[in-house]
């Protein structure tokens, strides 16, 4: 049974990050730069309007200039549609090339939180920080839970936090996530001072 994701308000599009670990991937790729919840709404954008089946496959293979066009439609996917485009392909095309185009084998055979971190730090477009954040949406609401998965997402695997992505499973969670991250941004700032 598919997990419940209710991260971008919109019910087709949690329904397709729930339901394909490629849009799950995809929406955290998105996820800088704009709102959380516009990110994860990308996919199902793409999905809508793609020629051809929302695959690694066919995103790895479909042409540059038309896939920036994609990104480009009202309302667009990203507000850097070029690059978008272009690291959402390169993500497919890694995924093709080591993953036989499997999004889901990147965490079904995996031995440990650790491993785990290791293959998704190595996705194109996937630093340290959205690994980890990513490792914690996969144990908290995806069920993938191998040993270690907690300290591999560090803080952001903490029961009960609210610092990412991972923590929202309702307008009260996203909203205190939302508090979290100002919080952060304004202590950071205030850092630099």
């Amino acid at each position: 049974m598919s997990p419940a994701l209710h991260i971008t308000g919109d019910a087709d599009a949690d329904e397709l990050l729930s339901t394909d670990p490629l849009a799950l991937l995809v929406g955290m790729l998105l996820d800088q730069q704009i709102a959380m919840e516009a990110a994860f709404e990308g996919p199902k954008k793409i999905r809508d309007r793609i020629d051809g089946p929302f695959t690694a496959k066919n995103l790895a293979s479909y042409d540059p200039d038309a896939l920036v066009e994609v990104f480009r439609q009202t309302p667009a996917v990203h507000r850097y549609p070029g690059s978008m485009a272009g690291r959402v392909q390169a993500l497919a095309a890694a995924l093709v090339d080591d993953w036989d185009g499997d999004a889901a084998a990147l965490w079904s055979d995996v031995s440990d939180g650790k491993a785990l971190l290791k293959r998704l730090e190595a996705l194109p477009g996937y630093g340290a920080q959205k690994a980890r954040i990513f490792v914690a949406l996969l144990g908290k609401q995806y069920g993938v839970t191998p040993e270690g998965w907690r300290e591999a997402a560090g803080p952001y695997g903490e029961e009960g936090s609210h610092r990412s992505v991972a923590d929202i499973v309702d307008a009260d969670s996203l909203t205190l996530v939302r508090e979290t991250k100002r919080a952060a941004k304004a202590e950071a700032k205030a850092a630099k001072g």
